[in-house]
């Protein structure tokens, strides 16, 4: 869509790893929390709701609401 997002590698960072992995677990409800999106510091969930928010079309007004995308 034309957005340069920021990426976080957890298994660049051993130590604070795991207790984030958790932290974003407990947000979701989930187990397998990871990859998982922010859109302008918001938790947007997991691929699988990015991936709704782009069919039912909230995906775009996010982004721009985040200043990620000028359409």
């Amino acid at each position: 869509m034309g957005v340069n997002p920021t990426v976080y590698e957890l298994d660049q960072d051993p130590t604070r790893a795991k207790e984030m992995e958790k932290a974003l677990a407990r947000l979701l409800g989930s187990s397998s929390a990871l990859p998982v999106v922010f859109i302008g510091g918001k938790l947007v969930g997991a691929m699988d709701r990015v991936m709704a928010s782009h069919i039912n079309g909230t995906l775009v007004p996010l982004l721009k609401e985040a200043g990620a995308l000028w359409l």
